[in-house]
């Protein structure tokens, strides 16, 4: 069983191998500092900076590791390498449960609304669309109806992508083709979702980060046409981020947030690269939800995160 809590063993196995790669680099890392060591010393210390900021986590949150890290060696005098592993992981759990942010237990939504309206933003390339899909895969699993609209007009074969994905997991896409208005595409899915009392109304936006301020006016007219039915909607808006692309998915994050409200994060593919620890950086930097990672291909490898499980898996020798 996990040190930090129940999760199933399907769920807890997936976890692991995804974040594979990312654990061996960093652990292989972790070793070379302290290998012919044996106390935590000021180099010690340098080399495993080194480390954190190579693996992804940000300069930002790497600091505010290293320097708890400081007041332990401090306050405890001697501090064996062998245990710096221990000491590291214990910090960055601890680090990750001061954001204020919740782990959400499963993919059934708060019931706050009825349709609960979710606007996903991202990059064309990051997984947006497959996120997309694999989200109202689980939600209707949870005993959701979904609805989805495809309103990433504009990119070559978005629409299409997620109209095949509708017919995967068995859910309606709402589509008016290529080259339409995405607003209009948004109105229409949310009335369906109203007039036929769905759960859960996921739109897919325009997969593009051109100018911020094009980013505000198209998300503003899709949320005006959308408030026409519920008022208080979006009740979210998922950015979705590429894990693999490290940081820059820290830049996109930046730049998103600084465009649009953004209330939740989904990091996507760490199955395929060894830089999950971006995960850990920008669930600390940013303190908006990290909602959901990717972890692999399947359908169900879209998983709700959990901070403890993901600093476990991250560890486990």
């Amino acid at each position: 069983m996990s040190l930090f809590g129940i999760f199933s063993k399907e769920k807890k196995e997936s976890l692991d191998k995804g974040l594979e790669k990312s654990k061996e680099s960093f652990l292989t890392k972790l070793g070379r500092t302290v290998a012919g060591k044996s106390q935590v010393d000021v180099e010690v210390l340098d080399d495993l900076e080194e480390v954190l900021i190579s693996s992804d986590v940000g300069v930002q949150t790497t600091v505010k590791i290293i320097d708890r890290i400081e007041q332990r060696v401090a306050r405890d005098k001697y501090l064996n390498t062998e245990e710096l592993n221990k000491i590291l992981k214990e910090e960055i759990a601890s680090l990750l449960s001061e954001n204020n942010t919740e782990d959400y237990g499963d993919f059934k939504l708060t019931e706050i609304a009825k349709p609960y309206v979710i606007l996903v933003v991202g990059v064309n390339g990051v997984g947006k669309t497959t996120t997309i899909g694999k989200l109202a895969y689980n939600l209707k699993n949870s005993g959701k109806q979904v609805i989805l609209g495809a309103a990433d007009t504009f990119r070559a074969a978005a629409v299409d992508q997620l109209i095949l994905w509708g017919e995967r997991v068995g859910v309606p896409v709402i589509s008016h083709g290529m080259n339409t208005d995405p607003a209009s595409v948004a109105y229409d899915a949310v009335k369906q979702a109203v007039e036929s009392q769905a759960d859960v109304v996921i739109i897919d936006t325009a997969g593009r980060l051109h100018t911020k301020v094009n980013l505000m006016n198209e998300l503003s007219k899709i949320k005006k046409v959308i408030q026409k039915f519920i008022p208080e909607a979006p009740h979210e808006v998922l950015l979705v981020l590429d894990g693999s692309t490290g940081q820059n998915a820290f830049i996109q994050a930046q730049e998103f947030t600084k465009a649009t409200d953004v209330s939740a994060l989904a990091i996507t593919k760490l199955d395929g690269t060894a830089k999950g620890g971006v995960v850990i950086g920008i669930s600390d930097q940013f303190r908006i939800p990290v909602k959901y990672i990717g972890v692999g291909e399947k359908v169900g490898d879209l998983q709700v995160f959990n901070k403890m499980e993901f600093v476990d898996s991250f560890f486990k020798n």
